[in-house]
């Protein structure tokens, strides 16, 4: 049997900004995981989730193709994976198996309560990894990101694909977003051994040191939300209102640009002032979009960090979901904590999965 993990993650700065194609964003790999296990089968294949038991579904082989027996599914992204890596496998000349596929997330609670930490992007990495050394396809990082990413876009269709980036790499990463454009007309022509092999425009992942004094903190406002519906919302806005977006993805990039530099010079301070001004920057976003990006919780959650003496935001698209708090290991966060539980902000108590913890094998 194979046995493979993806970490989930969370978006610390540049959100809405990275959707769009060259801006940055800096997202962290989190401790709590999506494992897969594949084991090979001689009649039937199964995929089946501890999350939906009663929503396993069974297939057969005819040819090349699979043929399910379930018509209705809620493993999109699973099957998405599936069909592009064995597409990748069928290039490479492997013959086809059949096989159980097992999918066990911690990224949601026991009770089905949804944190936000990208259980999609996980999912996807864990499958195609898996199915990766099930066929022993030839797999690094970079290969393992494009493939996850082309079947993790064609089920959700918008995002920047910065969640699939921490999945793959771990830690904490400075993502710039590719031109999905580029990546659909490509899709038409080339093969995907080719398509992995190419440089994708824009596309840019480098990993981050942070300093020894930031301590992460996530606190969990008890609202799930939709990232994509989101994204979506503010996509609808771009044309309308073309300067003030325009505005705000420069003001968005120059933003992370200084942050990134901060953690180059492991300078806590700035690192703190950028995630303050991102917050502000997103705020303005949501003003003129007419998205709810900070829910009165969220910016409970984030007043009572900032009295503390932390930085906060909101993570990712906002709208419920986490916050997250950058603050000094110096200070003690019992206040804090405190403060958050009696507005029944819940702390969840997740560290960085770390880029040595996470091998392409």
């Amino acid at each position: 049997m194979i046995t493979v993990k993806a970490p989930g993650k969370l978006y610390i700065a540049g959100e809405y900004a990275v959707v769009e194609y060259g801006f940055p964003a800096i997202i962290v790999a989190l401790n709590q995981f999506v494992t897969a296990t594949i084991s090979p089968s001689d009649t039937y294949g199964s995929i089946v989730s501890k999350q939906y038991q009663e929503n396993s579904i069974f297939w057969r082989r005819q040819g090349d193709e699979m043929v399910f027996d379930n018509r209705d599914n809620p493993f999109h992204y699973i099957l998405s994976a599936i069909s592009l890596t064995e597409n990748y496998a069928h290039e490479l000349g492997r013959n086809l198996g059949v096989y159980h596929l097992g999918i066990n997330s911690e990224l949601d609670s026991a009770d089905g309560k949804k944190y936000g930490l990208g259980s999609s992007a996980a999912v996807t990495v864990a499958t195609v990894k898996a199915l990766c050394q099930f066929y022993k396809l030839p797999m690094d990082k970079p290969k393992l990101f494009k493939l996850a990413a082309i079947a993790h876009l064609s089920v959700q269709g918008n995002g920047s694909l910065g969640d699939i980036a921490a999945s793959v790499y771990g830690g904490w990463i400075a993502y710039h977003s590719f031109d999905r454009d580029w990546l659909q007309t490509r899709l038409q022509t080339s093969r995907l051994t080719d398509l992995l092999a190419m440089d994708w425009p824009d596309l840019k992942i480098d990993l981050l040191t942070p300093p020894h004094d930031l301590r992460l903190m996530i606190g969990w406002t008890g609202s799930p939300a939709s990232t994509s519906h989101l994204v979506d919302k503010v996509a609808l806005v771009k044309a309308k209102q073309r300067g003030e977006y325009q505005t705000f993805l420069q003001a968005s990039k120059a933003c992370l640009k200084r942050m990134i530099a901060g953690f180059e010079a492991g300078n806590l301070s700035t690192i703190q002032t950028e995630l303050r001004q991102n917050r502000t920057l997103l705020q303005t976003l949501g003003d003129f979009s007419h998205v709810t990006i900070e829910t009165p919780i969220l910016k409970k959650m984030i007043t009572i960090a900032e009295n503390a003496g932390a930085a906060a935001k909101t993570s990712g698209a906002g709208g419920g979901d986490c916050g997250i708090v950058l603050i000094d290991r110096s200070v003690n966060p019992q206040q804090l904590l405190k403060d958050w539980a009696s507005e029944g902000i819940e702390r969840l108590n997740l560290s960085v999965h770390t880029v040595a913890d996470n091998p392409v094998a």
